[in-house]
């Protein structure tokens, strides 16, 4: 499997699948979530099951109108009823994965972090996956968490990782290449995430991992620009090929998605992951293409 390189190939790798993927939606009634189903509708990936509070079910039953053999709606009355039944169209088998619309995020996140009918089983540990298509880099960039774990333990740090390996993987990346990310090279006992890095990296070259290669800590510049790790003297597979960023707390990763949404000119998408379904929940001054990404990367996942 050759290896997807941007978002025009995921939407194309998606298309060529013989099997829609069946997504649930709560809420889908703003018009960057209309957007996204009727493109996604048009392109062909999806059917759609629209869980829409009482108020606005004709503006899902108009979407069902156009396409009746790939729409379902169900009506809820009201939206955190709109988000259970949208958890449960997920738990009992009838949707692939679960989107937000209009919703707020902690309304969604109530119904699925719930611990008896959510989505998350128990002791998992919930993260965000994001990737990043920048024009000045090569390739796709996947890293994480910019919107969940404020201060990872190892274990999270470990969850992340495997997260982010599954998903490379399934866009075709065999040998994942994996910085973590830190403002300089030296593992240093004043910032513990540094002391977690370099048992992540013992258990990387044991093959915790699989066939993978990982690295650090090092700079995003260093990363992901050889140049940088050629003045610097640092010889590594991972050194300006990074495929994966993993970041050291929230503050870094959320920087990062912002700086490089807004000065790089990137497209994003993103998604939650360690539920039993990718669960995509787009930020309200994410983009009708951010979300519209998001939701064929959670297609993919899924």
């Amino acid at each position: 499997m050759e290896p997807i390189q941007d978002f025009a190939r995921l939407i194309s790798r998606l298309r060529a699948q013989k099997e829609r993927k069946r997504v649930a939606v709560v809420c889908p009634n703003d018009p960057h979530t209309e957007y996204v189903i009727t493109r996604s509708l048009h392109e062909g990936f999806a059917d759609f099951l629209l869980v829409a509070d009482t108020p606005h079910l004709l503006n899902a039953e108009y979407i069902r109108l156009q396409y009746p053999e790939h729409v379902k709606v169900y009506e809820a009355t009201s939206p955190d009823k709109a988000a259970q039944e949208g958890v449960a169209l997920v738990r009992e088998g009838h949707a692939d994965v679960l989107m937000k619309g209009i919703i707020n995020t902690d309304n969604l996140l109530r119904a699925v972090l719930n611990k008896e009918h959510g989505l998350l089983p128990q002791g998992n540990v919930l993260s965000h996956i994001t990737v990043a298509q920048i024009p000045t880099y090569n390739k796709l960039l996947f890293f994480s968490d910019a919107a969940v774990i404020p201060r990872p333990t190892l274990a999270q740090f470990e969850a992340m990782l495997k997260y982010d390996l599954e998903v490379c993987r399934r866009l075709g990346i065999s040998e994942p290449r994996v910085a973590l990310i830190h403002c300089t090279e030296k593992i240093n006992e004043k910032f513990p995430h540094t002391l977690d890095y370099a048992v992540l990296k013992e258990r990387a070259a044991s093959g915790a991992y699989g066939s993978m290669f990982l690295d650090g800590p090092m700079d995003v510049k260093t990363a992901c620009d050889a140049h940088s790790g050629e003045v610097k003297g640092i010889s590594s597979p991972v050194v300006g090929h990074a495929d994966l960023l993993i970041f050291p707390n929230i503050e870094s990763g959320n920087t990062f998605y912002k700086t490089v949404s807004l000065f790089g000119d990137a497209n994003m998408a993103g998604m939650l992951r360690g539920t039993i379904a990718p669960v995509v929940v787009p930020s309200r001054a994410d983009s009708g293409n951010s979300k519209y990404y998001s939701l064929a990367l959670a297609c993919v996942a899924g």
